[in-house]
């Protein structure tokens, strides 16, 4: 008898483990219209606790990445997750930089199998974009490798990435004195080829905020602006928080405000060397593309404060994405100190290239 108690508690462990959602999902949406091929390769990272689940939902269409924090239902009797108020870019735009999103909301069902386990089901359009969004059919797939964490969802909310060719680094200031060839080591999301601006007053209103240092001020006023900034930093104390291994010799740094936005602004170092100036600090995040110097024990990733916002200090959740990996860490800067980092580069990894 015994026995038998126990052997139905052990099934109704792994019968109520095995209904869970928590993981790492990936597939592909499509657009439900014939004779239409437009598809998105879409991620969920979410965890359930009780019928809640909240996590990330991420996707590639054309040549961008869209990725945002969802909140939602899951009912464990009949295995429906239900996520509402999911944007997604239409997909019949022309230009993804300048895109309409689709309010959907994702409706799944949970399939185990012994080959594998899937979420199956559709981003219905909401019912004001009847006549110009289609829904899309997705077949999610659990990455059982992949391990899930609640701290990645704390504060992340969303970022917006183009895939462009790279261009060269170029120097921030061109002149004779040593001190004003800082180099730009990175840009966050450059803007496009054919947008260069002349002057300030050719840059829209949504790109004033987060344009990178040089799009558009005279060269002097970015040389005094650069040597204050670099004045600034030297001033004040580094203050380490953390040291993080990784694999990879070029990472991405993602900066999004932890708290409520309130109009924090930040330059960016490495290794003491200016990266960007002048972004805001909002729920999407600002990416920054950064090589690490191999030579180096460790490279420093350091935060400038350039006001302390309405809530002071200067906070911002930063996402380090190494290859498949990423780690979060939560940055806090005022006019005393920046909020350092330290990147400490695998060495039997750079052995291995």
């Amino acid at each position: 008898m015994k026995n038998l108690v126990l052997l139905l508690l052990l099934l109704s462990a792994f019968t109520a483990q095995s209904q869970k959602v928590t993981g790492y999902w990936y597939g592909q949406a499509n657009v439900e219209m014939a004779g239409i091929q437009n598809n998105y390769l879409t991620e969920l990272i979410i965890s359930q606790k009780g019928t809640k689940v909240k996590g990330f939902f991420g996707y590639y269409f054309k040549d961008v990445y869209q990725s945002f924090v969802v909140k939602g239902t899951y009912d464990p009797n009949t295995r429906k997750l239900v996520i509402n108020d999911i944007p997604i870019i239409y997909f019949k735009t022309n230009s993804t930089e300048n895109s309409v999103d689709c309010i959907t909301s994702f409706y799944g069902t949970l399939r185990v199998s012994k080959v594998k386990t899937e979420l199956i089901g559709y981003f219905y359009r909401d019912k004001k974009y009847t006549y110009t969004c289609p829904d899309l059919r997705v077949n999610y797939t659990l990455y059982t490798e992949a391990k899930v964490t609640d701290s990645i969802f704390k504060d992340m909310s969303s970022t917006r990435s183009f895939w462009k060719p790279q261009p060269p680094a170029p120097d921030v200031v061109k002149g004779n004195d040593a001190k004003l060839e800082t180099e730009m080591t990175a840009i966050a999301d450059p803007p496009s080829p054919k947008k260069k601006l002349a002057d300030s007053s050719a840059i829209p209103t949504s790109e004033k905020k987060t344009a990178p240092l040089l799009v558009s001020q005279p060269a002097q006023a970015v040389q005094a602006d650069i040597i204050k900034i670099n004045e600034d930093f030297k001033k004040r104390k580094q203050i380490v928080s953390k040291q993080i291994v990784v694999s990879s010799d070029s990472v991405r740094l993602s900066f999004y405000d932890n708290a409520e936005v309130d109009g924090d602004s930040i330059s960016v170092f490495l290794n003491g060397k200016l990266v960007i100036a002048h972004q805001e600090l909002t729920e999407r995040a600002f990416n920054v593309y950064v090589q690490l110097d191999s030579a180096l024990d460790v490279n420093e990733v350091s935060m400038f404060a350039e006001n302390l916002g309405k809530y002071p200090p200067n906070t911002a959740l930063m996402v380090i994405s190494d290859g498949d990996k990423r780690y979060e860490t939560f940055l806090s800067s005022d006019f005393k100190g920046n909020a350092t980092i330290r990147l400490k580069l695998r060495r039997n990894s750079i052995a291995g290239n």
